[in-house]
């Protein structure tokens, strides 16, 4: 009778899970999700700024079109959550294998003050090769960051020096530079990598 019993709560329990999952699903990356113009991000194509890569070479949104996306804002001081997501990244590349080699994929700096081109390329040489890093000064930067309805602030520390807050979800994009989805901090590669799929798979669909 015991068994039986918890046996029955743990059906109970895993049913009120799937549903807070699949309810979570609806409303962030489902058809429930909002759609609120003022958070969606802007096409790559109705985006107005420009930038510099790691390689000095001047860039835009617009650049980015043709092929799908992949867009992560912070910073090369950031202490956990830049290297973290960056590494995710990393592997999510690896497991798409040659269908890596479709993508973009852009880190933007936060930190105007100190990612410099040089600082940057550095930044990036330790992660996936396909890995871009943006710098730009403060007008720039929030001009990107306002496109991509990214936020951040610049936050002082005790000792005089400084840290910057920022979003941390990674932001995906059509070939056509459609925004499609966002893969959240920490999400798992079992979810990450099928949104990257269908990103690359949105855009097929269009030009074909």
């Amino acid at each position: 009778m015991q068994r039986r019993r918890v046996l029955k709560f743990g059906a109970a329990g895993l049913g009120v899970i799937g549903l807070n999952l699949f309810a979570g699903w609806w409303q962030v990356d489902g058809p429930g999700a909002a759609q609120s113009d003022r958070l969606r991000p802007l096409a790559l194509s109705d985006m107005n700024f420009r930038m510099v890569d790691h390689e000095g070479t001047t860039v835009t949104p617009q650049s980015l079109v043709g092929r799908a996306t992949m867009v992560f804002f912070g910073f090369t001081y950031c202490p956990d959550v830049c290297p973290t997501t960056l590494s995710d990244i990393s592997l999510w590349l690896d497991d798409l294998g040659n269908d890596a080699d479709e993508l973009n994929v852009v880190f933007i700096t936060v930190d105007p003050e100190r990612d410099t081109v040089e600082s940057m390329a550095d930044y990036v040489s330790y992660f996936h090769p396909a890995v871009r890093g943006w710098v730009g000064v403060s007008d720039q930067i929030a001009q990107a960051a306002d496109d991509f309805r990214a936020t951040y602030e610049k936050v002082p520390m005790e000792d005089g020096d400084y840290t910057m807050n920022h979003t941390a979800s990674v932001f995906l994009f059509s070939p056509t530079g459609e925004f499609v989805s966002t893969i959240d901090y920490h999400e798992q590669r079992e979810f990450a990598v099928p949104k990257i799929r269908r990103a690359l798979k949105s855009g097929a669909d269009k030009t074909s």
